[in-house]
């Protein structure tokens, strides 16, 4: 088992200058370094890398001695060979999406994770663009057991904010800070097929995955692009679908083969006391959850999380973590520590 090591990355994000030069940080000689596609050598990745730092090493590190950053750095290197060259497929809402702040860590997170080589593969979802937009054309959101009741007119809606404009300002945020994003939705070379929800009559055109075809995502992570995902989809006849995002990133994982699903949410993970923020349970397996879920202490908007997870970790998926999407830098704390930041299932 890996020291527990949280890196020091709690501050605001700000742009770091002078920054060292990114070979003190990852020496050539490093063999687990250099392996994966030559990193260093490659000026894109090289350049990838270093932009990603600035954006997350915190203003006062500056302050510490060389060493001390170079030592701080490297301790992140036994969980980045541990994952390099894995996929990680990471779901986006919540808090995390509403405050620009946490918007700019999460970002921040997956460029710097990309470019130490991990294959990271983005989903979102956009409900508060969603029902920005539906109220400018008076149109009243409404919503069956969390499930957004979705008619025609909605649907349109929903196309045109998650594909138009949440995917291609992600796509945008990612590319500016160092890596290559590529925006995509479940409809984009048949990734995702659709098909209506048992309770379609009351729910429209809300649908469930009836396939996966991940073709068209392999070159894009095999070259360390990072996908993002709208989660719309159609069936059959090209009829579209809203696609609940947590639902979509699950089969998506399972599709590749990830080494990991992450869930953003906007609680601390799963709680065995719901009353206590305190009470996190930080590791857990399918039976243990669903022994949770059994005796009620897993409840509400979590369940479909929990599923989600256990439907992934059936399907070949090795760790699905549900993290505090409201903490700054969560990915880096789940990811690059063994402190993790909300709660890892198990198979």
């Amino acid at each position: 088992m890996l020291a527990a090591k949280t890196l020091p990355f709690s501050s605001p994000i700000t742009k770091v200058s002078n920054f060292p030069d990114s070979s003190l940080i990852f020496p050539k000689s490093v063999p687990a370094i250099k392996a994966n596609r030559n990193i260093l050598g490659n000026p894109f990745q090289a350049s990838c890398l270093k932009t990603a730092l600035e954006s997350v090493v915190a203003p006062d590190i500056q302050s510490f001695p060389a060493a001390t950053r170079v030592k701080i750095l490297s301790e992140a290197l036994p969980f980045i060979q541990k994952f390099r060259g894995k996929t990680i497929v990471v779901k986006y809402g919540g808090a995390a999406m509403k405050s620009e702040a946490l918007q700019a860590s999460v970002i921040a997170d997956l460029v710097l994770l990309s470019c130490v080589g991990m294959r990271i593969v983005f989903v979102h979802g956009g409900g508060p663009e969603i029902n920005q937009w539906l109220g400018k054309l008076g149109i009243k959101p409404n919503f069956l057991n969390g499930l957004r009741v979705t008619d025609a007119s909605t649907m349109e809606i929903v196309s045109m904010v998650l594909v138009g404009k949440v995917n291609k300002h992600l796509v945008s945020l990612i590319n500016k800070a160092g890596a290559t994003a590529v925006g995509l939705s479940g409809i984009d070379g048949h990734l995702l097929t659709a098909r209506p929800s048992p309770n379609s009559e009351q729910l429209g055109f809300v649908g469930d995955i009836a396939s996966v075809d991940p073709s068209v995502l392999r070159p894009l992570i095999d070259n360390y692009h990072i996908p993002v995902i709208a989660s719309v989809a159609a069936d059959k006849s090209g009829q579209s679908y809203n696609i609940n995002a947590d639902t979509a990133a699950g089969e998506l994982a399972a599709a590749l083969g990830a080494e990991k699903l992450i869930l953003l949410t906007d609680v601390a993970g799963i709680l065995e006391d719901r009353n206590d923020p305190g009470s996190l349970v930080k590791q857990i397996d399918i039976k243990g959850v669903k022994k949770m879920t059994d005796d009620g202490k897993v409840a509400g908007g979590m369940i479909p999380k929990v599923n989600c997870c256990v439907r992934s970790l059936a399907q070949g998926v090795r760790t699905a973590s549900i993290i505090d999407g409201r903490l700054e830098h969560s990915l880096l704390l789940e990811i690059l520590t063994d402190e993790g930041a909300g709660t890892m299932i198990t198979g």
